[in-house]
């Protein structure tokens, strides 16, 4: 029973994935890694499939062996809640869009301390610098 809930909790994060690359606003790479770790308690064919994706592989195998956050998803992602912000200056009171405009900005700071190619990832080791805040 566990495995199976795993393994549905994994399809629907799988979804919102999917919902996110095509959608404004609504990011994928956290439903991405959560995806990838429910199919690793639930579904192993479905994690080696998540793993061996074309569009979600890559980023994954990087973001799990060397915390590689890519430049153009952090380019796209700046771009989508640019977007989003724009649209929700006509749609929302103006105290929600500044609380949501300071919640993206942590988004993005979080996102953009990440090497941002597996070489700038090794441009930081060589460096002895961190490839995080933290790390």
């Amino acid at each position: 029973m566990k495995k199976f809930l795993w393994t549905t909790l994994g399809f629907l994060s799988l979804g919102m994935a999917y919902l996110g690359v095509i959608t404004p606003g609504l990011p994928y790479s956290i439903f991405v890694v959560f995806a990838a770790y429910c199919f690793s308690k639930g579904s192993e064919r479905m994690h080696r499939w998540i793993y061996n994706h074309p569009l979600f592989g890559p980023f994954l195998t990087n973001w799990g062996e060397k915390r590689v956050f890519p430049t153009k998803m952090k380019i796209f992602m700046l771009a989508m809640m640019s977007t989003s912000l724009i649209i929700m200056s006509f749609t929302v009171p103006v105290r929600g869009v500044v609380y949501t405009g300071i919640f993206m900005l942590f988004v993005a700071v979080w996102a953009w301390r990440f090497p941002g190619s597996v070489e700038e990832h090794q441009r930081r080791i060589d460096n002895g610098e961190k490839v995080g805040w933290l790390k």
